[in-house]
């Protein structure tokens, strides 16, 4: 089939699967989970073989990381199922009410977006917790992911098409695409496609941007940032900042840039330094950090860097204030963590700096929408629409307004037969 059949064979399911209930799609999920522990094996094998071939074509470090799919990311992709499967349905939800006037009643209701088409590189796994997010949501979904992940893609493709086809959801709702001419052709798709969310670059996510006429949701980079403020308990922020960075460091939650107040780097840097040289991570600073610990001169263009490796920025600041203003200026508004005891400060970081994700005295790895207790995550959106941060279930859903009346006619209150009276009920939309 050519893409366009799959978008349109897609849009036709998504019609059927947004009326799909609550039961049918956590009894597909359960299969889903079934299967792949059943046929494990042959994914473990197809991905060897990714692997095998992505190193020998010298694929970058970071990506090999992602790339992995063992008994720990089965183990992971098979408890977000599970988690996805407890949370009540998004679809349906009755988010407004309002009487209009007696006996014409508004209702504002949840429902999927339709068909969205989502483009990710390297980590298999993310092929699971998108089109199990998809399903439960009630949205069809064009799959797209990189090269190197070619044979791992394919059998979780598989084994989640022939779960829920056994399971009674309509076919056709998920399509795994395969090459970079199926990318162009897709973003032409407008007639089929609702939302796109590309998963990669800062070039590559503009590109998209820029090449389609259909809505984009996500994030560009993972330039995010600890600051360790005057006010901040020095051993938490130790601990804080070496979970940040070396916890898993081929992820856009992961802290690239750490930000010191002038007042606690003396005290503070030495100890950080201890422990992040147990953990190999390669440090750059500004020239008030090499008076205090031995780094490699940071430049301009560090403070633009997502790393995805076991390497920090680090500048000293003068202030809070210098400290929301360079994370406003270099960070990509994904996420980052003030470490401080000072109640001022840290309302004037929570509310001064422009993220999708804003911590006090925590990691910035708890960005997740598994940990958010979203039932894992299609993306981060740094974009400021309907979703922002990780996008769970409820970023996949929209709205439309019902109205139910009793043969009531616009002319009635043109006229002024009739007033409205616009009194907001507590009721949920039903039949």
């Amino acid at each position: 089939m050519d893409i366009k059949e799959v978008a349109y064979l897609a849009k036709k399911a998504s019609i059927k699967l947004a009326a799909t209930g609550t039961e049918l799609k956590n009894k597909a999920l359960m299969e889903i989970a079934r299967l792949l522990e059943l046929r494990k094996e042959e994914i473990f094998k197809a991905n060897r073989e990714d692997l095998k071939r992505s190193e020998e074509e010298n694929l970058a470090a970071p990506l090999i990381k992602r790339l992995k799919f063992d008994e720990n990311k089965l183990s992971e992709v098979i408890s977000g199922i599970n988690s996805l499967i407890n949370l009540p349905d998004p679809v349906g939800k009755t988010l407004a009410s309002t009487e209009l006037d007696e006996g014409l009643e508004l209702y504002k209701v949840s429902c999927p977006i339709g068909v969205i088409g989502v483009i990710f590189e390297s980590r298999p796994d993310a092929l699971v917790q998108i089109s199990t997010l998809c399903l439960k949501s009630g949205n069809s979904v064009l799959l797209k992911g990189g090269r190197e992940a070619i044979n791992t893609n394919r059998i979780l493709a598989d084994i989640i098409k022939t779960a829920t086809e056994n399971t009674g959801i309509p076919s056709g709702w998920v399509q795994l695409l395969e090459t970079r001419d199926d990318v162009n052709e897709m973003l032409k798709m407008d007639e089929y496609i609702d939302l796109i969310i590309p998963r990669g670059s800062n070039e590559f996510v503009r590109y998209i941007m820029e090449n389609s006429n259909i809505a984009v949701l996500g994030h560009a980079d993972g330039i995010c940032h600890c600051y360790v403020d005057s006010g901040a308990d020095l051993g938490m922020a130790v601990k804080i900042v070496v979970d940040s960075k070396t916890q898993y460091v081929a992820v856009c939650n992961a802290t690239e840039t750490l930000l010191v107040h002038k007042d606690v780097a003396k005290e503070f840097l030495p100890k950080l330094k201890e422990e992040m040289d147990k953990k190999n991570v390669e440090m750059v600073g500004c020239e008030r950090t090499k008076e205090i610990i031995d780094v490699i001169p940071a430049s301009e263009e560090d403070w633009k860097t997502e790393y995805l490796d076991y390497k920090l920025s680090i500048k000293i600041v003068d202030s809070v204030e210098e400290a929301i203003e360079h994370i406003n200026n270099y960070g990509s508004g994904h996420t980052d963590s003030i470490i401080s005891n000072n109640k001022e400060n840290v309302e004037l970081f929570m509310n001064l700096v422009d993220s999708g994700n804003v911590f006090w005295n925590c990691s910035t790895r708890f960005s997740d929408g598994f940990r958010y207790g979203f039932g894992a995550e299609v993306g981060i959106s740094t974009n400021k629409i309907h979703a922002r941060g990780p996008v769970g279930l409820d970023g996949l859903v929209i709205y439309k307004y019902k109205l139910v009346g009793n043969g009531h006619i616009v002319a009635d209150y043109a006229n002024k037969t009739r007033i409205f009276t616009h009194k907001k009920i507590n009721k949920d939309f039903n039949l």
